[in-house]
């Protein structure tokens, strides 16, 4: 499977992690708290983009003036996060392929999580020790759909991006693989790996 590449690429939520309703509820939680609208359809569209970008988004979207900085209502959902994660989280069925591959091709992952969060959410899944790299959106200056995080991944793993597969979920991330000359499977369409993220309105 996909064995003419040289380099493995995992993003993390909704691809090598089944988390959706892990950030579902803590941006519920958090949007609520601070007097931002959600919009089910518009949060989905912003899968793969880091929080502070998400909020900075939303606030434009929606003209509010919320009761705290975008950095306060970061740490508010991160914290959320942190809490309820392993009431959540689970791996997906590319577990299996990243299994086969352990120690045969190098593997990253390539989040628009933070580095700390990405590693307690892998540990917490049992994918830590299959992954040789985990780089969030701290490491790079530009994240997702910018094409650092992936190219920062290729760079760790000593593979030049065109001999890299990217394994990605949403808009934003796929548009950073194909932005960093990386082959890009969407999981969703390929692997029919759905992330359970702002599906409905409930």
């Amino acid at each position: 499977m996909y064995t003419e590449f040289d380099g493995i690429i995992f993003d993390m939520d909704g691809t090598l992690v089944d988390s959706g309703q892990l950030h579902e509820q803590a941006w519920r939680q958090t949007l609520n708290h601070f007097g931002i609208p959600v919009e089910p359809a518009l949060m989905r569209s912003l899968a793969g983009v880091p929080t502070i970008g998400t909020l900075e988004i939303l606030i434009a979207h929606f003209g509010v003036t919320p009761t705290a900085s975008c950095e306060a209502m970061n740490e508010y959902k991160e914290a959320l996060v942190r809490d309820t994660m392993h009431l959540y989280v689970k791996p997906t069925a590319l577990a299996e392929f990243a299994k086969q591959n352990q120690g045969k091709r190098p593997m990253a992952v390539g989040t628009g999580a933070y580095t700390e969060e990405a590693i307690q959410i892998l540990t917490l899944c049992g994918l830590l020790e299959l992954v040789d790299y985990v780089v969030g959106a701290d490491q790079v200056a530009s994240p997702k759909p910018a094409p650092d995080t992936f190219l920062r991944c290729a760079e760790l793993m000593g593979i030049a991006p065109e001999r890299c597969i990217v394994f990605e979920d949403a808009k934003a991330g796929i548009q950073a693989a194909e932005a960093a000359g990386m082959f890009v499977v969407d999981v969703h369409a390929e692997l029919q790996i759905e992330n359970d993220y702002f599906l409905g309105t409930r």
